[in-house]
C-alpha cells in the first residue's frame, strides 16, 4: 500500500493548532543532548519532509514536496536514506536558496532556539561592525555599534564607537575574524579612527593603542526596548525610541515606553530600528497600534500562506489593548520618522510597509534586508507542535511558512526598501545613540526642526564585512506566535 505523507484536511488542522501553541521553556539543554546516532538520522529526515510537505510556503516550487511525489513506501524510504543528514535534506528542498528563501533554519538545538525567540541568548554584550582596512586585502577592524544594556559589557563601561583592530593580541584578518571573536572569552585590542581631517575615507588609518579589556560571554535577557528620550525641538517635544527586537514577552516594557512618551505629550516620534532584525508579529501589530492608536478594527497586515493552506490567510487588525488586557498607550500620530540600516528587516520591515496606508512614513538610513515572510517553530510531534515532542533528539526548523503584507497586498521587497532620506553609519561618525548630533538622529531632526549635524560627515561609503559572529535565530525572521489574530 502506498504510504500516504500528509492528508491536506490534516496538514490545515496541523497549521491551525500550530499558530496557538506558546513556545516557552524552562531550562537549558545539557550539552550532552547533541549526540545524534546515525540510526536517528532516517527518524529526524521522515520528520523534517514531512514538515515541509505541509506548511512550506514555497512547496509548489519543489517538486520533491509534491503529494503525489512518491508511487510506494519504499520510494519514499529510499529518499530518506539518500540523505545523510538533516540539514543535506532540509537545504534541498529550499526554493532558491540565495535568491528567494534567504531565511529558513534547521537547528537541532530547539532548546536555544526557543530561548532566542524569548530574548534569551549568550553575549557579552557587544554588537559590532566590522570592516577592511583602508589600503589593505586582508587587515580588519571592528566598531562598537551598540553595547547591550546591563550587561559584561556595559558593566565594563564600553560605549558605542570605540574601535578594536585586534583580539587577544593578534591582529584581525578577513581569514582569522571568526576564530577570534567566536570565543566565549576574549580580550579586545583597542585602537583610534584617524579620518586626517578628510570627509574621504581613503586616506584614513587605524591606529593601535596600549588599551585592552578581557570580556565573557554569559546568559544574557535582552529587554528589546533600548532607549526612550524626549527631546526639545524647536518648541516641539520628539521622542526617540530604539527598539532591537519584536520580542512578545516584552511587550509591556514596550507599552511602558510609550506611556513615558505620552505622559510627556510628544507630537513626532523618531524610531530607531536599525539593528532591528525582527520577530513577533503580533509585537509589531502592537507598535503599530502604539503609534497611532486612530485606526482601531483596521487590517493592519495580513499573513498569506501557500496555495494549499488558503483558508489560513488572516488578518492583523490595529488593536487598543495588550494580549493582557491592558489599554495600549498610543500616541494617535499622522506622521513616524523610522531609522534603518541593512540589519532592519522582517517584522522592522512590516511596521514601515503596514503604516504606509495610514501615515507618513519617513525613512532615514539605507535600505532595509527585504524579507516579507514569516516564520514558525516546527517540532516533530503529532501537530508539529513543542507539546509531545519527539524525546530521542532535538531538531526543529523555522520554515518560510506565509508572506507578511499590507493592507494593500503590498510585499516587502527583497532588494529592501528605499529610505526616504538616504544616509549610512561610518565608522568614524557613530556618535551616541539619543544624541541630537548623531548623524540618523540629527537627520531625522533637521526634518522635524532644523538642528545641524556637527559631526564630520564622509562623502564616501565604507561597505561593511558580512559575518554571523554572535548572530541571533530571531534576526532576519519574523515569527507567528500564539497571538495570531483573525
Amino acid at each position: 500500500m502506498i504510504r500516504k505523507i500528509k492528508t491536506m484536511r490534516l496538514l490545515k488542522i496541523t497549521v491551525l493548532a500550530l499558530v496557538v501553541f506558546i513556545f516557552n521553556t524552562s531550562c537549558f539543554k545539557d550539552k550532552d543532548d547533541d549526540v545524534l546516532l546515525n540510526n536517528d538520522v532516517i527518524e529526524i529526515n521522515d520528520f523534517v519532509y514531512k514538515a515541509m510537505n505541509g506548511v512550506y510556503l514555497y512547496k509548489s516550487k519543489i517538486p520533491n514536496l509534491a503529494n503525489d511525489h512518491f508511487a510506494s513506501n519504499e520510494a519514499y524510504s529510499n529518499y530518506l536514506n539518500s540523505y545523510a543528514t538533516p540539514e543535506d535534506l532540509f537545504e534541498s528542498v529550499i526554493y532558491q536558496r540565495e535568491v528567494v528563501d534567504r531565511f529558513s533554519y534547521i537547528t537541532s538545538d530547539g532548546v536555544a532556539l526557543l530561548q532566542q525567540l524569548d530574548g534569551v541568548f549568550k553575549s557579552n554584550g557587544l554588537e559590532y561592525l566590522l570592516y577592511r582596512e583602508q589600503g589593505s586585502d586582508t587587515k580588519v577592524f571592528g566598531v562598537i555599534k551598540i553595547v547591550l544594556n546591563n550587561s559584561a559589557a556595559s558593566n565594563k563601561g564600553l560605549e558605542r564607537g570605540q574601535v578594536f583592530n585586534a583580539v587577544d593580541g593578534i591582529q584581525l584578518t578577513v581569514d582569522n575574524l571568526n576564530q577570534l571573536l567566536d570565543k566565549d572569552t576574549y580580550t579586545l585590542n583597542f585602537a583610534t579612527y584617524d579620518h586626517n581631517n578628510t570627509p574621504e575615507s581613503a586616506d584614513d588609518t587605524i591606529i593601535p593603542t596600549s588599551e585592552s579589556i578581557t570580556l565573557t560571554k554569559e546568559i544574557y535577557n535582552e529587554n528589546p526596548v533600548y532607549l526612550t528620550k524626549v527631546l526639545e525641538v524647536n518648541g516641539k517635544k520628539v521622542g526617540y525610541l530604539v527598539y532591537n527586537s519584536f520580542t512578545a514577552d516584552y511587550n509591556s516594557q514596550l507599552n511602558d515606553a510609550f506611556a513615558e512618551l505620552k505622559s510627556k505629550n510628544v507630537q513626532e516620534l523618531v524610531l530607531d530600528l536599525r539593528y532591528n532584525g525582527g520577530g513577533s508579529v503580533n509585537s509589531a501589530l502592537l507598535l503599530g497600534s502604539m503609534i497611532t492608536g486612530q485606526f482601531n478594527g483596521q487590517v493592519f497586515s495580513k499573513l498569506v500562506y501557500n496555495e494549499e493552506l488558503q483558508e489560513l490567510n488572516s488578518n492583523y487588525k490595529f488593536t487598543s489593548t495588550l494580549n493582557n488586557g491592558a489599554t495600549l498607550n498610543s500616541l494617535n500620530l499622522q506622521k513616524v520618522y523610522v531609522l534603518t540600516t541593512n540589519g532592519t528587516a522582517s517584522a522592522s520591515e512590516l511596521i514601515i510597509n503596514s503604516l504606509r496606508p495610514y501615515i507618513e512614513v519617513v525613512q532615514i538610513g539605507v535600505n532595509t534586508r527585504g524579507k516579507t515572510q514569516a516564520s514558525m517553530p516546527i517540532f516533530d510531534s503529532p501537530d508539529f507542535g513543542p507539546n509531545n515532542a519527539n524525546p530521542s533528539h532535538n531538531y526543529v526548523i523555522l520554515p518560510l511558512i506565509a508572506n507578511s503584507v499590507n493592507k494593500n497586498e503590498v510585499l516587502v521587497p527583497s532588494s529592501g526598501i528605499i529610505p526616504i532620506v538616504e544616509l549610512k553609519e561610518h565608522p568614524a561618525t557613530l556618535g551616541t545613540l539619543g544624541d541630537v548630533n548623531e548623524p540618523l538622529l540629527a537627520a531625522a531632526l533637521s526634518n522635524i526642526g532644523s538642528m545641524a549635524r556637527n559631526l564630520p560627515q564622509q562623502t564616501d561609503a565604507m561597505e561593511p564585512i558580512e559575518n554571523t559572529i554572535d548572530a541571533k535565530v530571531i534576526d532576519d525572521r519574523m515569527f507567528v506566535d500564539k497571538s495570531f489574530k483573525n
